[in-house]
């Protein structure tokens, strides 16, 4: 079989190299990623082995250091990588990166809008995604970040991507210079106000276009919801998150683990409507003072169930409680 041209599937498989990152794993479970180089040996408080034991073996070789313990030695999956490589800003975890390919609809060849870089990992994932034959653009605000970011992507590719485009700045103030309006497939934002970017973000979409939203509160999903379904030319939001709990595996003892990946983010989508369409009316119309912009009729910081959307309890109901519980009104 010949090697595939695809950008970073020739470092992904073949022995062993210098310049390689491998993940060590040791008896008790504890992982340890180095960097292969000559002359060089890895130390720990319990012997060492050198470098040159790995090189030219296949992945998934066994080395032992100078104390008898036993290293499984394997690339890390970019899953691994990610959670590893040096960061600047917090970094997307692998499980919303995943949906994000899927829900979003990332596919080989597409034309992607990324707006906050962070780290660099989303865009090795949506990378990943795309290939080589795709584009994507990212903008990042901070320089320091685009600059982290550029390097964890390039260690992880071998090299540039030919697909990636990094720009800083503010999205929208660059989104108009990096891309012609109405040609891009897929948005996807990792910012802190996306509900700022709607306009920007509905200039680029194509026709049926998907953006995606990856927000940290509750407080900016239920605003990027409402610009979105202000502005006019999307289709209704919908949102999610996910949670993941692993599973202890000993014998007869399997059991959830302990700790799990809970809470990370929200996740939002939406398609972009055709030019002139009205987008069509809910039948499910939301509460009074649930929309921004109607506190001047309902009173700034007037909370109760009806603004929440939530049923209101009648005093009714509070009677009937009252007397079930023995505490009926005097």
């Amino acid at each position: 079989m010949t090697s595939s041209s695809a950008t970073g599937a020739d470092i992904r498989r073949g022995p062993f190299r210098v310049g390689d990152k491998v993940q060590l794993t040791d008896p008790k479970g504890r992982m340890h990623t180095i960097t292969l180089a000559e002359n060089a040996t890895f130390h720990t408080h319990k012997g060492y082995f050198r470098h040159e034991d790995l090189l030219g073996r296949p992945e998934g070789w066994v080395v032992t250091n100078t104390a008898g313990i036993e290293y499984l030695a394997l690339r890390p999956l970019l899953s691994d990588y990610v959670l590893s490589m040096p960061r600047g800003a917090a970094v997307v975890y692998p499980k919303d990166a995943g949906q994000i390919i899927q829900m979003a609809d990332i596919f080989p060849g597409a034309r992607v809008l990324e707006a906050g870089v962070g780290s660099g990992a989303l865009t090795m994932s949506l990378l990943r995604a795309v290939g080589d034959a795709g584009e994507l653009h990212s903008i990042e605000r901070r320089e320091d970040f685009a600059a982290i970011a550029r390097g964890n992507v390039e260690t992880f590719f071998g090299g540039p991507h030919p697909a990636w485009h990094l720009h800083t700045g503010d999205l929208a103030d660059r989104a108009g210079e990096v891309v012609d309006p109405g040609s891009v497939d897929r948005v996807v934002l990792d910012m802190l106000a996306p509900w700022e970017n709607v306009d920007a973000v509905a200039e680029a979409l194509i026709p049926g276009g998907v953006l995606v939203c990856y927000v940290a509160t509750a407080t900016q999903l239920s605003r990027t919801a409402e610009a979105l379904r202000a502005d006019g030319r999307f289709a209704e939001p919908s949102a999610w998150e996910s949670m993941v709990r692993g599973w202890h595996l000993e014998g007869l003892a399997v059991r959830p683990q302990h700790r799990m990946v809970g809470h990370t983010g929200f996740l939002l989508t939406a398609r972009r409507l055709a030019d002139g369409v009205t987008p069509p009316v809910r039948k499910r119309r939301p509460a009074k003072g649930s929309r921004p912009g109607d506190e001047e009729q309902w009173g700034a910081g007037r909370w109760n169930e009806e603004e929440l959307g939530e049923k209101a309890v009648s005093d009714k109901k509070i009677r009937r409680v009252r007397r079930q519980v023995g505490q009926e009104p005097e």
